[in-house]
Formats: C-alpha cells, structure tokens, sequence
C-alpha cells in the first residue's frame, strides 16, 4: 500500500479536531454561554428583590412611626366620645385643686372636616389661686381642653375656701368615625335638552 503523503495526515487530523469541536466543546462552549446568562438573570433578581426589601424595611419603618404619632394623637384627640370620662377627669382636676364643679352640661356635638368639636359649659367655685391651679392642670392634660366664654363672679357668701364662681366653656375634640366623615356630594347628570323642533 502505498504511503499518503504528510499533508494528508495533517489535514485528516485539523479534520477530526474540528469534528470533536464541534461535537463537543462548541456544545460545552453554548452551555457555558446558557449557565453565564441564567447567572447574569438571577444576580439581576436579586438585586432587584434587595432593593425591594430595602423599600419594604422603609415603608415598615415610616409605618411603625405613623402608627405611633396616630396613637400618640388618639391620646389628645381621642375616637370616641366618652362624657363621663371627661366628666371624671374635670371633677378631678377641680378637685386636686379644692374647688367644687356646680354644673356641667355637655352640648350638641359641632363636626368638622374630620374631627368633632363639644363645648362644655361649666360652672365651678372656689378661690383665685385654685382657679388658676385648675386652669394650669388643664394646660398640661394629656387631652385637648380650649376655655372660651370665661366669666368670673364674686360670691354673695364667701369663705376662705369659696370666694368666687366662675362660669367657662371648655371646647374638646373626638376623631370622627369613617361612617361619620363628610362624603363629596355626587354630581347629577345632566339631563338630556329636549330638541327645539320637537315634533308634538
């Protein structure tokens, strides 16, 4: 048999490299190419996901803080409306500061936007420097109190305790319920004109 020449050899072997190339490592090669790009997908999923929960940590954050100031706000503006509690806590004050409440008469709620506004009148005596301990513990109750309509009288028999009679209205203020809150009035269609030449 005779002998081929080197050449052929050579283009016989760059002929089956090319073969197992193609046959294996350019496969391996699509594979490896596939593996970078799923790779590449899932660090841009999570980063995207550490981004979210950065944004969610916020918003958890910004919620904790609202829900404290809300129950911080409910403490001076409460939700409900609770006369004997405010009728309580009246007698108290009067009371820490030796002076006897005589009337109080709790009127007809006013609503507002989003709060309700109830004027108290009340009628209390007493002496001049237990009314202004009085109006000074009121100043620093936890709960809106504003005076209005504030009247003072002497009285016709006095004591060393009870020198004066002084009639005030105390306004204080309850968060409204949802059911309560003004709606926007709805807007009625406008009713269709009726044609000039309409035939009768």
């Amino acid at each position: 048999m005779k002998s081929q020449p080197w050449y052929v050899y050579a283009l016989v072997g760059i002929l089956l490299v090319g073969l197992v190339y193609l046959g294996y490592f350019k496969r391996r090669e699509t594979e490896l190419k596939n593996l970078r790009a799923e790779r590449a997908k899932i660090e841009g999923e999570v980063t995207n996901l550490k981004s979210k929960k950065r944004q969610l940590d916020k918003i958890e954050g910004e919620l904790v803080g609202l829900n404290k100031a809300l129950t911080e706000l409910e403490v001076i503006i409460p939700r409900r409306k609770e006369h004997g509690e405010i009728l309580r806590n009246i007698q108290q004050m009067a009371s820490e500061s030796q002076l006897e409440v005589i009337h109080f008469t709790p009127e007809k709620e006013i609503n507002r936007d989003f709060y309700s506004e109830q004027p108290i009148p009340i009628e209390i005596v007493g002496n001049y420097h237990n009314l202004g301990l009085f109006f000074d513990r009121i100043l620093h109750f936890p709960r809106i109190f504003n005076i209005d309509g504030f009247s003072i009288k002497t009285l016709p028999n006095q004591s060393e305790e009870f020198t004066i009679s002084a009639l005030f209205t105390a306004k204080t203020y309850f968060f409204l319920e949802e059911s309560q809150l003004k709606k926007p009035a709805s807007v009625k269609p406008n009713k269709p004109l009726k044609e000039e030449n309409e035939i009768r």
